[in-house]
């Protein structure tokens, strides 16, 4: 087990946090520059959403693919490697002079950010001890918040007073500046080198162990299940506060500063809970309350933004929360030699599952003649049923370490997931 000093762990985990930070405001920062991204290049709605797409799918695959080689490399070159092929994304993003370059651009930027957040999360599993995994994961899940407080409010503000490009310029620079701290902050990490890798001709009967395995099974199906659950509702707020309640497009940016201001200080209690109570129950309890808030974003009745500014935080606190604890609890279920690859699967099921639940969401939404979303109150009860299967399933969802078969053997070495 690698030993950091507390300051310098803190450190690393607030550049991590940085780092995870500019990869979500890629992503989210796309949607409300869609009316600038259409002008600029004459397209239509549907080969915006195509550009959006692209990110999520290329960053499924590109998890997915990650599992194969990820436990090859020590952990801070590959991040660092990883990281400015992402800078230089999103360079090609601000400067694409057509559609399909950035069309291009935007599936680039999925293909690397997509093995970001898995290399991230192995990096925490490797340097943080089990017993305070749960607040490092809420520390690295406050990204979120940032993205939401300050992230996507400062590209639509970048987007409208000088070009659409501009805040994927903003990213540039903020990503080599995080580049430069993990270089300093991050060590070597490469004990899980110790044992020699298999040959690449190996490498897809690996690929299918990870997935034959019940254990690993049992969690790609709890992510999946979270996050089709989480994306049925939460890509269509803005267009049904927008076209059903009357709340301003500019208004919205007061909504989502709000939550995220809420949850930067909630993850990370979530987070200490998981570890004082026990990641299962935390993860119960969470999702559980979470259900009353989507039910009354769903089925929301007139009121003013006043209302909404009140009660916003408290719904995102609960969506956000679900995934501190199940976070937490999926960097316990692999073997440590195994951790890198097994997050970059889940990673991969995450994007799936985001994109999955987008789509069946939209399916199910339709345009009433007065312009008005209808359909969203029945998305909110699918969203709440598959969440109930969540809490069932969690379980099921096991620690490496709570299977005798997974234990080493009585006086030979010993692999500890601290």
């Amino acid at each position: 087990m690698y030993s950091l000093s507390a300051p310098r762990e803190r450190q690393l985990l607030w550049l991590l946090a940085l780092t995870q930070f500019t990869v979500i405001m890629d992503f989210m920062v796309m949607m409300p520059l869609g009316p600038q991204i259409m002008h600029a290049f004459h397209i239509t709605p549907a080969a915006f959403a195509a550009a959006v797409s692209a990110y999520s799918w290329c960053s499924g695959l590109s998890g997915l693919f990650a599992a194969t080689y990820i436990d090859r490399f020590d952990r801070r070159k590959l991040l660092l490697t990883v990281y400015a092929l992402f800078a230089v994304s999103n360079l090609a993003c601000a400067f694409a002079s057509s559609y399909p370059l950035l069309l291009a651009a935007r599936a680039f930027a999925g293909l690397t950010g997509g093995i970001l957040g898995s290399i991230i999360m192995a990096i925490v599993g490797d340097l943080i001890p089990v017993a305070r995994r749960g607040a490092a994961s809420g520390t690295i899940m406050t990204a979120f918040s940032i993205a939401a407080i300050a992230g996507v409010p400062a590209g639509v503000i970048l987007g409208a007073h000088f070009s659409w490009a501009a805040p994927f310029v903003l990213l540039v620079v903020l990503s080599v500046l995080v580049w430069f701290g993990c270089s300093r902050i991050l060590p070597s990490l490469d004990q899980h080198l110790s044992q020699r890798p298999a040959p690449l001709s190996q490498v897809l009967p690996e690929l299918y162990r990870l997935f034959a395995n019940r254990r690993h099974l049992n969690a790609f199906a709890l992510t999946f299940m979270v996050m089709v659950s989480h994306m049925l509702v939460i890509p269509f707020i803005s267009p049904t506060l927008v076209a059903n309640h009357g709340i301003a497009p500019a208004q919205l940016s007061w909504l989502y500063m709000a939550g995220g201001a809420a949850t930067f200080f909630t993850s990370r209690a979530v987070g200490k809970l998981s570890d004082r109570y026990g990641k299962h129950r935390v993860f119960r309890i969470v999702v559980l309350l979470s259900m009353l808030p989507v039910l009354f974003v769903t089925h929301l009745p007139d009121v003013s933004l006043a209302v909404m500014l009140v009660f916003f935080p408290i719904f995102m606190v609960a969506m956000s929360g679900r995934f501190v604890p199940m976070q937490a609890l999926l960097t316990t279920v692999p073997q440590p030699q195994q951790r890198g690859a097994f997050l970059s699967a889940n990673s991969a099921l995450q994007a799936l599952g985001m994109g999955c639940g987008a789509w069946i969401g939209g399916l199910m939404l339709s345009i009433g003649p007065a312009g008005q979303i209808e359909g969203y109150g029945v998305v909110g009860w699918v969203a709440v049923a598959i969440a109930v299967c969540a809490i069932v399933w969690v379980g099921r969802v096991t620690s490496a370490g709570d299977h005798p078969a997974s234990r080493p053997p009585v006086g030979g070495e010993a692999m500890s997931e601290m």
